[in-house]
């Protein structure tokens, strides 16, 4: 397997788009835009994140006791590549506040404080998990990273609510004869 397939591959899973936030010791602020980002329990609230052990946060990252993960809309998009680039001042005119001495994006789809629970080395990433203090909620719709490209969700769901036609629904789970390969589960 070839590094460049592998990539193209994970391209083919769709994930959210989150920047990721913190303070140093000093109180200077931190923000990374992160994609490998998901649940990890309900009880305790855990999440997780992985930042690139070469991004030049990955240490304070990696040493915080307390961040914040702020998951973006599509309006979000010039911040998320802000976030992105080395360098960049990340929080100028973004509209970010401070909440238990981390940044948060008010107008994000959903802001979750986090107390730094474990980390992990995984290779040229670190797995950092957090449990939630904190989360604000609003209502919208995510922005999306897929085939290495931001992407909107649209409005309409596949399953349609009652009345409505629903385009998927008469087709086949998988190739029932089998020829595929396949079997049922």
């Amino acid at each position: 397997m070839d590094a460049d397939s592998f990539r193209r591959a994970l391209g083919n899973f769709p994930s959210g788009v989150t920047i990721a936030t913190t303070a140093d010791a000093d109180g200077e602020t931190w923000g990374i835009t992160v994609s490998a980002f998901c649940s990890v329990s309900l009880s305790p609230p855990l999440v997780l994140f992985c930042p690139a052990v070469s991004a030049r946060s990955h240490d304070v990252f990696r040493r915080a006791e307390r961040y914040a993960i702020n998951v973006l809309r599509p309006e979000h998009r010039t911040l998320a590549l802000r976030c992105a680039k080395p360098g960049a001042d990340k929080f100028a005119r973004a509209g970010f506040r401070t909440e238990g001495g981390v940044p948060v994006l008010p107008s994000a789809l959903a802001s979750l404080v986090c107390r730094a629970f474990d980390r992990y080395d995984a290779g040229d990433h670190s797995i950092l998990v957090g449990e939630v203090e904190s989360v604000q909620v609003n209502d919208g719709l995510p922005l999306v990273y897929f085939d290495r490209e931001f992407r909107e969700l649209t409005p309409s769901p596949l399953l349609a609510p009652p009345g409505r036609v629903d385009r998927y629904r008469d087709l086949p789970l998988f190739d029932t004869d089998g020829a595929d390969g396949s079997h049922a589960a």
